[in-house]
């Protein structure tokens, strides 16, 4: 995903996978990679804050980098995407999985 273009046709085909292969609403895992920053990290959470999403944070074995696990109900597939995106943009370095 290098340039918007490239982005853009990710999150279709992202689309129609997930209206392909999921009954919504639905349970949803997000995974993220980011430096082990606090700031980073609460930036994060505070993007699913009031989901009732379920966070989970583990620290590489160097601690350099966090894995961030992020389990919420999504209402459909444009949600999920628009908190990818959300991420992508208030969270410098964040990598999506």
């Amino acid at each position: 995903m290098s340039t918007p273009s490239n982005s853009e046709e990710f999150y279709k085909k992202l689309k129609s996978q997930l209206l392909d292969t999921t009954l919504w609403p639905s349970e949803y895992l997000y995974k993220f990679i980011v430096i082990s920053d606090k700031e980073k990290l609460n930036k994060i959470a505070s993007i699913f804050n009031h989901l009732g999403a379920v966070i989970e944070n583990r620290e590489s074995k160097n601690g350099k980098y966090t894995s961030v696990s992020i389990n919420v109900r999504m209402k459909n597939p444009d949600a999920v995407i628009e908190k990818y995106k959300e991420v992508a943009e208030k969270v410098e370095g964040v990598i999506s999985l």
